[in-house]
């Protein structure tokens, strides 16, 4: 007798951002699964699967942030429960879908006796029990060594460029890095943004042993009388990208705009962005942007196609790769 293997896939998601895991499971043509996820009164969580997953593909999905009532922390343990109740339940793969990576910024040691949380977090992910990551932009191309298994690394560059070409200002500008270490990223960007588009890096310093603080203190490239359009992995305080706008505006930038894939925006960012040289702000949902950070700079653009894209391709053992042209390996 011989048998022909059925394949389902199965979407479920966290607390954490059930908008964006909606919003996925529309662009697939699926509904989301549900987790029954239970807060015990000492504050233990347990999901318990309204169907059976056995030998499917389960595709988990949280971001990694912190909510009303819920931490980073708690959001981490609510996906690794999920993972290991996927396993125990006799999925045949497992994905971790991760719009947004916690801890990604611990990714190596800056000074003695510090950990390298990025890693750990990885480490966790495969004791649950998960085959596979899928993430987007993550803050160091290196994590994605620190998992013992396939780690597909989405880029949202080309969405928010095509975001840029359809609403900036006829006219030059120039993409640029707020520091040099996202100088490639600036490149990447430029490519995308079409029209023969200059890239700048700004130099800065972070005063010893300051947490949260930066000093811009110079433009490497050609901003005067020119837009310019700073990109970033992240925007968590806002401080080195305020400080950027600041710098670029000295040097004689007409408009500066401001986009990145995750929008942290911790205290005081809103405050700092609200108050900068910065005219728009184009960050992606993946992760949740309360009302009271819904301030008019802020213009946000969806990574659920991508996501979906990126899912399908796992599915059906396709090219993620394929999806962005090779430009996600990074």
């Amino acid at each position: 007798m011989e048998l022909v293997p059925k394949r389902t896939l199965h979407l479920l998601t966290g607390r954490s951002h059930p908008t964006l895991a909606a919003a996925i499971a529309d662009d697939l043509g699926l509904e989301l699964g549900d987790a029954n996820l239970v807060d015990f009164a000492n504050g233990e969580v347990r999901p318990r699967f309204a169907t059976s997953v056995r030998g499917s593909d389960v595709f988990v999905i949280q971001s990694h942030c912190r909510t009303p009532g819920r931490s980073v922390n708690d959001s981490l343990v609510e996906q690794w429960i999920m993972i290991d109740a996927a396993k125990r339940a006799s999925a045949k793969r497992i994905t971790a879908v991760c719009p947004y990576y916690g801890y990604s910024r611990q990714d190596r040691k800056s000074k003695g006796r510090e950990p390298i949380t990025a890693r750990m977090v990885s480490d966790f992910f495969a004791t649950a029990g998960a085959d596979r990551i899928i993430s987007v932009d993550l803050h160091s191309g290196q994590i994605q060594g620190f998992f013992d298994g396939p780690v597909d690394h989405l880029t949202a560059v080309p969405l928010l460029t095509q975001h840029l070409r359809t609403h900036a200002p006829a006219g030059d500008f120039v993409m640029v890095a707020p520091d040099t270490g996202r100088t490639k990223v600036a490149e990447q960007a430029a490519r995308h943004a079409g029209r023969n588009v200059d890239v700048a890096s700004v130099y800065k310093r972070r005063p010893k042993d300051a947490v949260n603080q930066v000093e811009a203190l110079d433009v490497m490239g050609d901003v005067e009388g020119r837009m310019c359009v700073l990109i970033d992995d992240m925007i968590d305080t806002a401080g080195t990208i305020c400080a950027a706008a600041e710098l670029l505006q000295a040097k004689g930038a007409t408009e500066v705009w401001a986009m990145c894939t995750h929008a942290v925006l911790s205290d005081p960012a809103v405050d700092r962005l609200k108050n900068s040289a910065i005219s728009r702000v184009v960050t992606t949902d993946t992760l949740p942007l309360p009302s009271e950070k819904q301030i008019d700079k802020i213009e946000v653009v969806s990574v659920s196609k991508i996501f979906a894209a990126a899912i399908d391709a796992v599915f059906g053992d396709g090219s993620v790769s394929e999806i962005f042209g090779g430009e996600n390996q990074n």
